[in-house]
């Protein structure tokens, strides 16, 4: 009984250890996105422009410009043209419009603990 028990109670876990989110990163490796972002408790809508090379985000009336450097299908590192700071994405998830992902600093620093955040690009053209 208590072998039938343990047998029922393990199954479940094994078929959802083999579970693998769906993840098409190359639909999603060139287009334009829109985001969602909060900045001091305000959601706030942001677009942004990928291409092969570059990226070109757009938001509060601003335009920054970034070099992108994949290291598979579904990592990239963004490094602002002006600033140098790179963060890097992992896609983690995608739909038919979207995809998932998080980012965190490329640059480790040890006085700083490492955020990683995770956030929701669609994808509109």
């Amino acid at each position: 009984m208590i072998k039938r028990i343990i047998i029922l109670l393990i199954t479940p876990v094994l078929f959802y250890s083999c579970y693998e989110p769906e993840r098409n990163c190359q639909d999603y490796k060139t287009g334009t996105f829109k985001f969602t972002y909060e900045i001091d408790g305000l959601k706030k809508v942001g677009k942004f422009t990928r291409g092969e090379d570059f990226s070109v985000d757009y938001y509060e009336n601003k335009i920054d410009s970034a070099t992108i450097r994949w290291y598979n299908e579904c990592e990239f590192v963004l490094q602002d043209i002006n600033s140098k700071t790179a963060i890097q994405y992992k896609i983690i998830n995608t739909t038919d419009s979207s995809y998932t992902f998080q980012y965190k600093s490329a640059v480790k620093d040890v006085n700083k603990e490492l955020v990683v955040k995770t956030g929701t690009a669609f994808k509109i053209d």
